[in-house]
């Protein structure tokens, strides 16, 4: 099964995309201070903001439509994770909103991606199923 067939158009592109967004996450994460707090978020937002890199090299190598789903869903979660801690980064004021406008953004646009994505996936999917089964009362 071609990634086409999942709704990925450009993986080489993506992975670029998403692994360029952990080293500039692990690049933040080296200037917060070394307080309590900083540390504690730190450690959350190196997890989940390295983790979609990884995820979604993953799910590059998805065995089917349905594997591809469900990495691509963790992909979600974890870019999700990620925005909400760069959030709290803001709000606790550790971290200027200035500061973090444009890897938030990187962040909104790497859910948007993966959600589309995973739309298109379902619905080749659909698609497929429907080309695949044979019209029978017996369904």
């Amino acid at each position: 099964m071609r990634n086409s067939e999942f709704g990925m158009r450009n993986e080489s592109d993506l992975k670029k995309r998403t692994k360029a967004f952990a080293l500039r996450i692990l690049k933040l994460v080296d200037a917060l201070p070394k307080t309590t707090v900083g540390r504690a978020l730190a450690s959350q937002i190196v997890r989940s903001g390295t983790s979609i890199a990884a995820n979604y090299r993953a799910a590059c190598r998805a065995r089917c439509t349905a594997d591809f789903i469900a990495k691509m869903g963790i992909v979600e979660e974890e870019a999700d994770e990620t925005l909400f801690w760069l959030e709290l980064l803001e709000e606790s004021e550790l971290v200027s909103a200035t500061k973090l406008a444009a890897i938030k953004q990187e962040a909104n646009e790497l859910i948007a991606i993966t959600i589309a994505s995973i739309k298109t996936a379902r619905r080749n999917r659909s698609s497929n199923y429907a080309f695949r089964t044979p019209n029978s009362d017996f369904e």
